[in-house]
């Protein structure tokens, strides 16, 4: 049976029309079938423009509602029954579809996952890894935003379970972990990160390197960086507002600047572009929500269509490599040993 892929393709920033013209084009990479849940009458205004209106890989499965960015994401799931993300996630759960991508409202998919998935055995709260690019590759962050507050059980938790994704998604063998800290010294920090540090320390089922500090994310001293949401999610939004504003100034002094800086520019576009590649960080999809009992990619509300591509190419990768069957089994086995 051909894997299915369920895409949401409601509630984003710039409409449906970027999510399934990305989920369109990742048909051209990806060996699966696409589920689009949302609004039937916009989803195929939208096939029409793409010319894929016929096409056997996509089905359409209508949802009635939206749960914005602004309702509060808890009581729109329970509330919403209809609501796309609810929809996807049900058949999901009900194995009609194998992964399922949404970039809408983070917090109604993380509820939605909660409530219609559950988590694994063994796993307290979930985690959002996102794969940020680094020097030396990439760096797996978590959580990125999933739970605000996270206890030193949780925080071990989320290290095995971003072990697991750099090991068998991005390819790094005894992926190496650190947790987010003022200093590398183990005896600083606040409470949560003290508690946290002999935990890892101690388990043998990764390769804790000690404390490791904002700077080397994107350095790649470690492939794996550990943290609570709440520094996760700032982290990643200051990540994300610099790159813009590098960006930016950039553009505005090429434009600003005289004859010969332009054609320095464009002498060095060709290696401008590579560099813009290594960076881009839609090149690595959305961020997967770990611990719960089916393959779940959360995209940035202001995904475009190459974000979406990406997504879907990450998605079918994740169902590929099992997962979430993987963190179920290295749990379970950490709880027998007492490693959890």
């Amino acid at each position: 049976m051909k894997m299915k892929i369920a895409v949401d393709v409601m509630g984003t920033d710039y409409g449906p029309g970027e999510i399934i013209a990305g989920a369109v084009e990742a048909l051209t990479v990806c060996d699966c079938e696409l589920v689009l849940v949302g609004d039937q009458d916009q989803i195929k205004a939208e096939l029409v423009k793409l010319h894929a209106e016929n096409n056997p890989k996509i089905t359409i499965h209508h949802a009635s509602q939206v749960i914005e960015m602004s309702d509060h994401p808890g009581i729109s799931v329970k509330k919403k029954k209809d609501a796309s993300i609810v929809v996807a996630t049900n058949l999901l759960h009900e194995k009609q579809c194998d992964a399922l991508v949404s970039s809408g409202s983070t917090g109604a998919a993380v509820a939605s996952a909660l409530f219609g998935l559950g988590r694994i055995s063994g796993i307290e709260r979930p985690s959002i890894a996102t794969v940020i690019p680094s020097v030396t590759g990439a760096t797996v962050l978590l959580d990125s935003g999933a739970k605000v507050d996270a206890k030193p059980e949780q925080m071990l938790q989320s290290a095995i379970m971003g072990s697991i994704y750099a090991e068998l998604v991005l390819g790094i063998q005894k992926p190496k972990v650190g947790l987010l800290n003022i200093g590398e010294e183990s005896t600083k920090g606040n409470e949560q990160v003290l508690a946290t540090y002999p935990l890892m320390e101690k388990d043998p089922h990764i390769n804790f390197v000690g404390n490791v500090e904002g700077r080397d994310i994107n350095k790649g001293t470690v492939d794996v960086v550990v943290c609570d949401g709440f520094v996760g999610n700032v982290v990643l939004k200051t990540m994300e507002g610099l790159s813009k504003a590098i960006m930016s100034l950039l553009e505005e002094m090429f434009h600003n600047a005289g004859i010969f800086t332009k054609l320095g520019a464009l002498m060095m576009k060709p290696a401008l572009m590579q560099l813009a590649k290594r960076i881009d960080a839609s090149e690595y999809g959305g961020a997967i929500l770990l611990g719960v009992k089916a393959p779940f990619i959360i995209c940035h509300g202001s995904s475009k269509a190459k974000d979406i591509k990406s997504a879907v190419r990450v998605a079918a990768d994740i169902v590929h490599k099992d997962i979430v069957g993987r963190i179920g089994e290295e749990v379970i086995y950490d709880e027998e040993s007492g490693g959890i």
